[in-house]
């Protein structure tokens, strides 16, 4: 038997744990001796209390599995993403529990983790309350503090309907056992084989509940401890479907010890005062109009200031680096996207056909038949008929085309999150036509534009992740040596850059795999962002050309970017990534004068006029408030700088700076206060 510490359970640097278990699978592995016993559980080979799971022979198992020598066995820590993954369903599992046994008719749906916690969806007569919430976490207490183990067993389909007849939404995942289902849905079945997990009474051996999970889980849920909490309560169609039942789903997050559980509510609590809807309201930047429908925005003017700037700076860059700016249509009869394939792989992200140009005559007979126009959810098919409109040489490649395209995607109502997820968006997008020849090269570059691009905008904290075709052929076009080499391509520039890399296996487009630039805001969390995708079969499916040197006739190969992705994500992820306070050049009022008494009016006046005249937004406070009311409303509204201005700046023709975190510069003569003024917006600063 062969002991290795997992990759992906590395050590976080919690007290003890998880070094003492690296210590130990290292010391397993030295000390492999003839006559160890030929069959061994996860137990006997892991003494090590945060163990909570092993991979063997690189599959995830609970530690009661028996291993052979043959098998290679890897500890999984509880700190590990793995471990907890395996701690946050476990605790699903609990809360399931902890509802059924206060409501016995509660139907269970599926209880996944999720990025820093779980889930589960219930059929329940009436919605939860807050106090149903204090109940449910009072009985998962003393479900955890039992001790109850996690038994798994394998059961035939007839067993498991038998067994869960009183549950509907399990026997209709049991018809799923090895099929093609949600990823949210693994967590019950996916497998070769359905299994249940029992909920076991160590004291008396008796089985007190019991749900269908593919698992692993944890041995005890003594192991959850007091590192858990429910957060919330929302509505959630079953299977994600519209045309299912409206469920209840209950929200929580559960960490190894209470220290990370309070550290990560205080990253929710931040997490909440940067909202980027709370923050569009205050700072009157954007809104979401109910006239209008769901997922829809309007940019109030303070917005479309910062708005405007990012995409200037986005078109200097772009033009800079060789990209000509074009301009399509929102609608398309629907033979554009049945050519990109798109309406086969796309169809349920796109909005309903506009049926058009139909014509009748005076009875109301047909004369011509309509067409169905397709609002556009992607601009790739548009930028492809420009290159196709007329004849092109191996002279005319590399050619980029890039655009501020407006998109539409019908986004499930359940799936909306202010600017971060909407049915209309401004994508950042651009499209480079290349000779093979010149891939590689291209690929290079246009990740270290987007890399300086994101820079540019004060992030600076990336990893990338590249995603890979699924192993379901239906779900991808081209030919396999295609999609290996156009990896390969991107894997060797991901490299290159220097920055960690992260596999996405399934994860690319039904085109072409892609690098996607993963970037760390200001609180630690994770946004996918700019994105490069190399796409050999729309040139395909295009019967895109160029003539070669030699004179014949060959495809070009297709990378799709976007630089910043969407301008409505990328907007709200700036806002809560700087708390509203943005670096002066995107800030909508870069300077504010504030008169200490309304005789020095007319002089602060001058100075703002001068700053104007500079290129620098700025105005003067005239309301009736009083001086400190002001200066409050400036600082939050997160005004860079306060010009404050009495009678000893007007004599030295001065004024004083206050910021946005309330310390004060006096005495700055005017032509310097410009200057800086001036200097922090050129440079991109932040004060």
């Amino acid at each position: 038997m062969t002991h290795a510490q997992h990759p992906t359970s590395g050590v976080r640097g919690r007290k003890g744990g998880s070094a003492r278990a690296s210590q130990k699978s290292d010391t397993l592995s030295a000390a492999k001796v003839d006559g160890m016993s030929s069959q061994k559980t996860g137990f006997d080979l892991f003494g090590d209390r945060s163990i909570v799971a092993m991979r063997v022979n690189g599959e995830l198992k609970d530690l009661a599995t028996t291993t052979t020598d043959a098998d290679t066995v890897e500890p999984v820590s509880i700190d590990s993403p793995d471990g907890l993954n395996i701690l946050r369903h476990s605790a699903a599992h609990v809360m399931a529990q902890a509802v059924q046994s206060i409501n016995p008719d509660a139907k269970l749906g599926i209880g996944p983790p999720i990025t820093d916690g779980f889930y589960y969806d219930f059929d329940v007569e009436e919605p939860f309350t807050p106090e149903n919430l204090k109940a449910i976490d009072k009985a998962m207490a003393a479900i955890i503090k039992q001790g109850q183990q996690f038994r798994r067993r394998v059961v035939t389909e007839a067993e498991a309907r038998n067994e869960l007849a009183a549950e509907p939404y399990k026997l209709e995942l049991i018809g799923l056992k090895g099929g093609n289902h949600a990823e949210d849905e693994s967590v019950e079945v996916g497998g070769a084989e359905l299994t249940i997990y029992d909920n076991v009474d160590v004291k008396t051996g008796e089985t007190v509940w019991k749900d269908l999970c593919r698992g692993p889980h944890l041995p005890s849920t003594r192991l959850i401890g007091n590192g858990f909490a429910l957060t919330r309560v929302a509505a959630a169609y079953w299977r994600g479907s519209e045309k299912n039942k409206q469920l209840q789903r209950i929200y929580g997050t559960a960490w190894p010890t209470k220290e990370e559980l309070r550290e990560y509510q205080a990253r929710m609590e931040e997490a909440a005062r940067r909202d980027h809807r709370k923050l569009g309201h205050d700072l009157d930047l954007f809104s979401f109009p109910t006239e209008i429908g769901s997922g829809m925005s309007v940019w109030h003017p303070r917005g479309g200031i910062v708005r405007q700037e990012m995409e200037q700076h986005a078109l200097r860059r772009n033009r800079e680096a060789g990209y000509s700016y074009v301009y399509t249509p929102h609608i398309t009869k629907s033979e554009l996207f049945e050519q990109s394939g798109h309406l086969i792989n796309y169809a349920e992200g796109m909005f309903p056909p506009i049926r058009l140009d139909e014509e009748r005559d005076a009875d109301g007979h047909i004369t011509k038949q309509g067409v169905d126009y397709y609002l556009k959810p992607m601009n790739c098919p548009f930028h492809i008929l420009i290159y196709k409109e007329r004849p092109r040489s191996y002279r005319d490649l590399p050619m980029r085309l890039s655009e501020f395209g407006a998109v539409y995607r019908n986004e499930l109502s359940g799936a909306l999150h202010g600017l971060t997820r909407v049915r209309g968006l401004t994508m950042d997008d651009a499209h480079l036509f290349v000779r093979p020849d010149q891939l590689e090269e291209e690929v290079s570059s246009t990740l270290e534009l987007v890399l300086s691009m994101l820079r540019d905008f004060g992030l600076t904290d990336f990893y990338l992740e590249l995603s890979t075709r699924d192993d379901v052929k239906e779900k991808w076009l081209g030919d396999e040596t295609m999609w290996e080499e156009t990896t390969a391509t991107l894997r060797r520039v991901a490299v290159a850059s220097g920055l960690e890399l992260v596999d996405d296996p399934g994860g690319a487009a039904f085109y072409g795999p892609k690098i996607s630039v993963q970037a760390r805001d200001a609180i630690g969390r994770t946004w996918q962002l700019s994105t490069v995708q190399i796409d050999a079969n729309l040139p395909e499916r295009f019967e895109l050309e160029f003539t070669a040197e030699d004179g014949s006739k060959q495809r070009p190969i297709m990378i799709h970017r976007a630089l910043l992705g969407s301008m409505e994500r990328f907007f709200a992820i700036l806002l809560e990534h700087f708390a509203g306070a943005f670096p002066v050049w995107l800030s909508p009022v870069q300077a504010i004068g504030i008169p200490v008494a309304e005789e020095y009016y007319d002089y602060l006046s001058g100075v703002i006029d001068q700053l104007k005249a500079a290129g620098v937004r700025a105005e003067v406070d005239f309301s009736n408030d009083r001086m400190p009311k002001k200066i409050r409303n400036a600082t939050l509204q997160r005004i860079p700088y306060q010009l404050i201005a009495g009678e000893e700046d007007r004599a030295a023709n001065a004024v004083s700076f206050r910021f946005r975190d309330g310390h004060q510069e006096n005495g700055i003569p005017v032509a310097e206060a410009i200057t800086r003024i001036t200097t922090a917006i050129a440079e991109h600063a932040q004060v």
